[in-house]
């Protein structure tokens, strides 16, 4: 009978750090704990943070640990076990986290971004379970993916598959961060769907009088999750706003479908509370980039908020 292993799994977010204890072969937590980033964090303070909390789940059991999976919010080169950089928190540059984690808890340790992590976690405990190639996709303060193809994950050559964040669906689009236009992340990620309703509204002051409403007149304080709300209560501008974020997001998954052919999209983070109607144009305008030959579904992650975390789980247990 094969034995059960404890297993830390650690995510380095962007706003959050988590940590959760499992045991291999199960899928729950025997600990698990998370808790916000400091406002002015960097690398060592997030290290340091991270570090107690690992300490204070290990405390929890007797058991000795036996591997350690780390998810990473930015670049890593999940070779060499080493982070790249954080697009949030300064002084990860070329950090060897692996190492350093090895070197501190004594076991192996595994490390990759939080978007290979999470379609890793979703695969094996979540939304893609006895699926054999499925993309993952996380909507949320930007757009990225994680593949799975024939069973395992797909990094690519460096590291970079799966950034649909980065594919432009509109060459007349805005300028995004990446210096590109029309990107499916400038078009459809949070902050750019609270940036669009900001825009509209100063450039419209007769039009979505709910979302003003809802925002106290203060435009600054619009988010995504606001935009949302307004939508779903008939601000036809809010409402606009989200669908211009739902149609980028569709052409990037059909164009995806005719570039991979997996069998199913999974979507996660926070921009996937937007609604049916969200859900719903996501869906069909998907189908119509696609072409007719090819069959694929578009599902929410069933793993929520925690899909890196069970992504790490995974790469532990793998070692």
């Amino acid at each position: 009978m094969k034995q059960e292993r404890l297993l830390l799994a650690l995510d380095f977010g962007g706003t959050k750090l988590s940590a959760g204890l499992a045991k291999s072969g199960q899928a729950r937590w025997l600990a698990h704990r998370r808790v916000p980033s400091p406002s002015a964090s960097n690398a060592q303070s997030d290290l340091e943070i991270m570090m107690e909390l690992a300490r204070d789940l290990l405390d929890t059991v007797k058991s000795p640990l036996a591997a350690v999976g780390v998810s990473f919010g930015g670049p890593v080169d999940a070779a060499r076990g080493l982070v790249r950089l954080s697009h949030h928190v300064p002084g990860w540059e070329e950090m060897p986290l692996q190492q350093w984690l090895e070197k501190r808890l004594g076991v192996p340790a595994a490390v990759d971004n939080d978007a290979n992590a999470a379609a890793l976690g979703e695969h094996r405990f979540g939304a893609g379970q006895g699926c054999n190639s499925l993309m993952y996709i996380t909507v949320s303060t930007g757009v990225g993916g994680g593949l799975i193809l024939n069973g395992r994950l797909w990094r690519g050559a460096e590291g970079m598959a799966g950034e649909i964040g980065h594919m432009a669906v509109d060459p007349d689009g805005p300028l995004c961060l990446c210096g590109k236009r029309g990107c499916v992340e400038r078009l459809a990620s949070g902050p750019y769907i609270a940036q669009r309703a900001r825009e509209w509204l100063q450039a419209q002051p007769e039009r979505g009088s709910l979302l003003r409403a809802l925002a106290g007149n203060d435009l600054e304080t619009i988010s995504a999750q606001l935009v949302a709300q307004a939508a779903a209560q008939g601000d036809d501008l809010a409402w606009e706003a989200l669908e211009v974020a739902a149609r980028g997001l569709g052409m990037g998954i059909g164009n995806s479908a005719n570039l991979l052919n997996p069998e199913r999209f999974v979507l996660g983070g926070g921009v996937t509370k937007a609604g049916e109607r969200w859900w719903d144009v996501v869906r069909r305008v998907a189908r119509a980039t696609a072409l007719p030959q090819v069959h694929f579904e578009i599902v929410p992650a069933a793993l929520g908020d925690d899909a890196p975390l069970w992504g790490a789980i995974a790469l532990a247990e793998d070692l």
